[in-house]
């Protein structure tokens, strides 16, 4: 891949280097989420990895993973710790992997030390200590001293320039796991060379959240479509009464600068004409389908309408690239999911090739049952979003170029 951000993408993998035998540093995004038992809830973030995993144990690799969980915030945190990660990880693999209740120090460097060939070990959460997040140089170099080969696998920590992440590289030869290369490819392809026509769906709460990463696909698509909470900013800056749905005020003039300039882009801006609105925010609301003209003034819309998602649908039906990121309504509850769940079918039906990114749009996805008609889901919310921004993502600019 040729330059990104002034950044040469063409980026070393696992392939391009000796790992038989040798002591692998992986670093891996485990970041899952927990009930109030410490169960994990969702693996997927697990799972992403095992391809990476399995490969360097089929080269007789050593493997020390490592990773974080939750915001402990520099602190030793029990709720926090990764010892029920190594258990689930042990299942999938269909094998022990050891647990270290340490990252860095004596422990962690005897346990990297006595570790086999095709054996794996997961370290504790690197962000029981501050110098994680800092970088430190030192921390960083204690890393390093558990292996000889540094393998990022996180994508999404990666626009983070973390002692795990980026300061590692400074002491390690440093490669893309399979995982991360993947997060490159495709979302290298929707920045640096899109298909087209290429269309891109943009939902979430605020405006204010995806500035860049509208300013910059304005430059790249056929078809920009816009849901969410942030489409009634959209709404109300085409003068329409928006009653008490979330609007950001000051966010007005971008809304009406962002359409001026679609339109003299000659990209077409599709935003709802109908909304799903409440009298409540609540799963239990009264609720009902309005045209955009038509909200009423103590009422808040909280989903696109069915004409919408029509539209919607029949706007990506012949795309060969869709990107979308965000979610069309307050898709928590199931009344007003109904706009993310037509366009979660209608990007799964389309032959496209399609990327999807950002927790809730994942969870569409996964709620319609449709992830295996998705060319790539990705594993990082804010990594993605920076990325489609154009942004250099310092732990993929860290990683040795071929």
């Amino acid at each position: 891949m040729a330059l990104f951000g002034g950044v040469n993408m063409n980026k070393k993998t696992m392939r391009d280097i000796e790992v038989t035998g040798k002591k692998v540093l992986v670093r891996v995004d485990y970041n899952v989420p927990l009930d109030k038992s410490g169960n994990i809830t969702d693996d997927t973030r697990i799972r992403a990895t095992l391809p990476t995993i399995e490969y360097l144990l089929s080269k007789n690799a050593a493997v020390v993973l490592a990773s974080h969980l939750g915001r402990p915030k520099g602190t030793v945190a029990p709720q926090y710790t990764l010892l029920p990660v190594a258990k689930r990880l042990g299942e999938l693999l269909g094998k022990e992997v050891q647990f270290v209740d340490e990252c860095v120090g004596p422990k962690a460097e005897a346990k990297a030390a006595e570790l086999k060939s095709g054996q794996v070990v997961l370290l504790e959460n690197l962000r029981f200590h501050a110098e994680e997040e800092k970088n430190n140089a030192d921390f960083a170099a204690k890393l390093a001293k558990l292996a000889e080969v540094f393998v990022n696998d996180a994508f999404g920590v990666s626009h983070r320039a973390h002692a795990s992440v980026e300061g590692i590289t400074k002491y390690l030869p440093a490669v893309a796991g399979f995982l991360m290369e993947k997060e490159i490819n495709f979302l290298g392809q929707a920045v640096s060379s899109p298909s087209h026509p290429y269309v891109a769906i943009i939902g979430g709460a605020k405006v204010s959240d995806k500035i860049g990463v509208i300013g910059n696909l304005l430059a790249k698509v056929d078809t920009l479509i816009i849901g969410g909470g942030m489409a009634n900013t959209f709404i109300a800056a085409q003068g329409y009464v928006t009653g008490k749905s979330l609007v950001e005020e000051d966010k007005l003039d971008l809304a009406r600068s962002l359409i001026e300039d679609a339109k003299k882009r000659g990209v077409s801006l599709l935003l709802p004409t109908d909304v799903v609105v409440a009298d409540q925010f609540a799963a239990d609301a009264a609720s009902k389908a309005v045209s955009i003209n038509n909200i009423p003034g103590d009422w808040m819309a909280l989903d696109i309408g069915p004409d919408t998602s029509k539209a919607y649908a029949a706007a990506v039906k012949d795309a060969k690239l869709i990107v979308w990121n965000g979610p069309m309504g307050v898709f928590e509850m199931d009344v007003f999911a109904k706009g993310t769940e037509a366009v979660a079918k209608a990007v799964a039906a389309s032959e496209a090739v399609s990327v999807v990114g950002g927790g809730d749009s994942i969870a569409a996805i996964e709620k319609v049952g449709v992830q295996k008609e998705i060319s790539h889901i990705s594993t990082g919310g804010g990594a993605s979003l920076e990325f489609l921004e154009g942004k250099v993502l310092p732990g993929i600019a860290a990683i040795n170029d071929k």
